[in-house]
């Protein structure tokens, strides 16, 4: 899809989930529409009704933020949306360029990763790749790395491997999180291949990716628990911190940590101490 059709659609689906009482709006006789009709988002954005079509029908040319700004207070967009409503349009009115892509991680990465011995760590970026890790957390993360479906990318583990589901617990809210994100990650970045290749690739494999794409939701990942059901550990939980790594953009450092003193510390612990035992070889078996 364009620009200008990401644009339509989005501002679509917006309006039609706010209801009249919600944008404190009176409700006169039968509606033909769900949510608001055009011409009450452009009464609360203050702008004539013309004005307002031409945006949600992506002719962006002349807006300005403060125009887009009045646009998200009407809709009610939290902080991502309105974020993305701001990506989408500047997008539209940039020449598109080619995605800038990071290259190779610089061994100081992966040196910092490994020295994080008691915290789950990765590196991913905003297609949900997973680019590095440390040995725990490729041992929590196991089925995502030994997964059939690679590159390894956690959006893809979701939607086509079914290991997803058995390792979360909670797969159906950690899918519409992924799906939100990649539909954030494709307002900043329209222009990039990769991501645009992914999300066709699981809009053909997934019906559920399809339906949740549709929905048109956006998301930033910057902390989250998650759950596990790990064939070593068992059930246990994890809190993650993402930290932005300012020598390669767009990447961030994701860690994790348990509750100190809960069953998930423990388990953490446990994967952590058999993370990093040492392989035992088939003659060392036999002398055994």
């Amino acid at each position: 899809m364009s620009v200008r059709d990401e644009i339509r659609d989005f501002l679509l689906s917006r309006r039609a989930r706010l209801s009249p009482e919600q944008a404190g709006l009176p409700r006169h006789g039968e509606r033909r529409v769900a949510g608001l009709r055009r011409e009450e988002v452009a009464q609360l954005a203050g702008v004539s009704v013309e004005y307002y079509t031409r945006l949600e029908r992506g002719n962006t040319r002349g807006y300005s933020d403060d125009v887009l700004a009045a646009v998200a207070r009407a809709l009610h967009l939290d902080d991502a949306e309105r974020e993305h409503l701001f990506d989408l349009v500047h997008a539209a009115n940039t020449r598109a360029r080619p995605a800038r892509e990071t290259g190779a991680l610089r061994p100081e990465v992966q040196h910092l990763l490994d020295a994080m011995t008691a915290a789950p760590a990765y590196v991913g970026n905003t297609r949900l790749d997973v680019l590095a890790a440390n040995p725990l957390g490729r041992a929590l993360f196991a089925p995502l790395f030994d997964s059939p479906h690679q590159p390894v990318n956690q959006a893809r583990f979701l939607f086509r491997d079914p290991a997803a589901r058995e390792l979360f617990p909670e797969w159906a809210e950690m899918t519409h999180d992924a799906v939100a994100v990649l539909r954030t990650a494709t307002g900043r970045h329209p222009d990039d291949q990769n991501l645009s290749g992914l999300v066709s690739e699981l809009l053909t494999a997934s019906d559920t990716f399809r339906s949740l794409w549709q929905l048109y939701d956006v998301r930033h990942r910057r902390s989250g628990v998650k759950l596990f059901d790990h064939p070593v550990a068992g059930r246990l939980t994890v809190r993650f911190e993402a930290m932005t790594l300012l020598s390669h953009p767009g990447l961030r450092l994701h860690a994790g940590t348990a509750d100190p003193g809960t069953p998930s510390a423990a388990a953490l612990q446990f994967l952590a101490n058999w993370a990093t035992a040492p392989a035992v070889t088939p003659t060392e078996m036999d002398q055994r």
